[in-house]
């Protein structure tokens, strides 16, 4: 049986040394329904000192675990996406449950996570390194790529499974060990990966989980004993994680939020459009860091394009995450759900059209739930609050530009460089809009252009903090270091001492 009591009540425990384990620390913060509002377990706020307990057990695994022949940690990792995957339904319910996204949403959402642990399955591949002989007479050179240590991933409650499996999986692929301290929102799902990743074969303390809020962030970002941090949130978080964690000598990957914008074009097919941009701005009640919140409207079919996303959003069906037929859940928090609202508010207070309105939306017997429904604002100018913060939330706001152009210049100037989209028939704008944009992650035709494992992940501007991405091949680069070795192997008569720089390859 699970240590995961999905049945209301209950506080969940820390997960040290491949086990459950008690914090010493006695608060705790409430996980909640969101669909329901209710209270339906708790999660301990590890401290310091939970911290230090899960990084030492770490830091002990990690010189057997680093010497585990590659081919090894595959296969443990092979099994342990077999029981994801036989697990499904659970992790998904489990999804819906703490964060409220439906149940399909929150499958998808898995899968995405599975790809990253099949990608870092092929391990014995990737960390390969290169070799060339005869770089010099006698001389070959070669090249290692070695695990850094305990590393630690800092994930947001928006994708409790999927975001988490974009770092653990690659990290102790490369023989790092790894200490996850998810959301304290929607933890659970964590929980159960560790314990499902200790049945595959996972050697006891090779993965760590912990809760807790700003105190075991700011413990994981200050020990000695963590090499690397991975974090996603939001910006002003993933800028104070950068600048702590580089400040007390990690690596660190840290990424923050967005503004997706979406263009689409005067000769872009209206309904396919349309269908797009409402399932990427309400998808998972646009609680994505890849919504697309912003669209820009260029030319004639402005118009056109508001009557039929609004038409369609309209419709939406929207409730509780684990019924059937329903489209949008509910937002995670009460807190969340009410900040949602304020920027409604803002938006129309600052002079926005808004052409469909989902504050007073409620769901018949589910009043206490964080509903919000579809909102629809037009005619939105740059200088409004609605187009300035990532809102996160079912909230899409529309733009207009006259030209291909001006709505290059309006992304380019914004502060985030996430992801972004066009609609259009023309290879030559799309082929254009691909080359100058200056965001990361680029969709023709495709609204959410979310890259597949063997890709990384990552925005640009205030989108990401660091150098590399997450998962692909960068992240195999953020979680080892390269080491070279020059070798010379002669039964030359010895060439006596030079005080020359050497110069191999003469």
């Amino acid at each position: 049986m699970s240590i995961v009591d999905t049945s209301t009540g209950g506080t969940l425990p820390l997960w040290i040394g491949g086990r459950a384990s008690d914090a010493t620390s006695t608060r705790t913060a409430d996980i909640t329904n969101p669909a329901t509002g209710e209270v339906i377990r708790k999660a301990p706020m590890a401290n310091a000192a939970d911290v230090d307990a899960a990084v030492r057990c770490a830091m002990q695994a990690f010189g057997v675990w680093r010497e585990t022949p590659s081919v090894r940690r595959a296969r443990i990792l092979t099994r342990f996406r077999e029981l994801l995957e036989a697990h499904r339904d659970e992790l998904a319910r489990l999804i819906t449950q703490e964060h409220g996204k439906t149940l399909a949403d929150a499958a998808g959402s898995l899968q995405r996570g599975i790809e990253v642990v099949e990608f870092a399955s092929g391990v014995p591949h990737l960390v390969k390194g290169e070799h060339a002989e005869d770089v010099g007479r006698g001389i070959d050179c070669h090249s290692l790529l070695q695990p850094l240590g305990v590393c630690a991933g800092i994930t947001p409650f928006n994708f409790p499974v999927m975001v988490p499996l974009w770092m653990f999986p690659v990290a102790i692929a490369c023989g790092n060990t790894f200490v996850l301290k998810p959301s304290e929102k929607d933890p659970s799902a964590s929980l159960r990966m560790a314990e499902l990743a200790t049945e595959a074969g996972l050697p006891d303390g090779v993965l760590n989980v912990v809760h807790g809020d700003k105190e075991a962030v700011d413990a994981l970002l200050q020990h000695p004993g963590i090499r690397a941090v991975s974090f996603v949130g939001s910006t002003p978080i993933a800028r104070y994680v950068y600048e702590t964690a580089t400040r007390n000598g990690k690596r660190v990957q840290a990424l923050g939020g967005a503004k997706n914008h979406a263009v689409v074009l005067p000769d872009a097919d209206l309904e396919f459009a349309a269908d797009a941009v409402v399932g990427a701005a309400y998808g998972s009640a646009g609680e994505r860091c890849m919504a697309v919140s912003a669209v820009v409207a260029v030319g004639a079919i402005g118009d056109q394009l508001v009557d039929a996303i609004r038409a369609k959003a309209a419709k939406l069906p929207v409730g509780p995450g684990d019924r059937q037929g329903i489209e949008m859940g509910p937002l995670v928090t009460r807190e969340h759900r009410d900040k949602v609202k304020s920027y409604v508010d803002s938006g129309e207070a600052q002079g926005a059209k808004l052409v469909l309105d989902g504050r007073a939306f409620e769901v018949s017997g589910r009043e206490k739930g964080f509903f919000i429904g579809p909102t629809l604002f037009d005619h939105v100018t740059p200088d409004m609050t609605i187009y300035q913060d990532e809102i996160f939330g079912p909230v899409l706001v529309v733009l207009r530009a006259e030209s291909l152009d001006q709505a290059i210049d309006l992304i380019n100037r914004n502060p985030y460089g996430n992801g972004t989209a066009i609609f259009t028939r023309s290879g030559g704008a799309a082929r254009r809009f691909q080359n100058e944009i200056e965001v990361g992650m680029v969709g023709i035709n495709v609204p959410i252009p979310v890259p597949m494992a063997f890709f990384s992940f990552g925005g640009w501007k205030n989108s990401l903090f660091g150098d590399l991405h997450v998962h692909g091949m960068e992240g195999v680069y953020f979680y080892t270091r390269t080491k070279v070795v020059t070798t010379r192997w002669t039964e030359d008569k010895p060439l006596g001492p030079s005080l020359a720089m050497p110069t191999l390859g003469r």
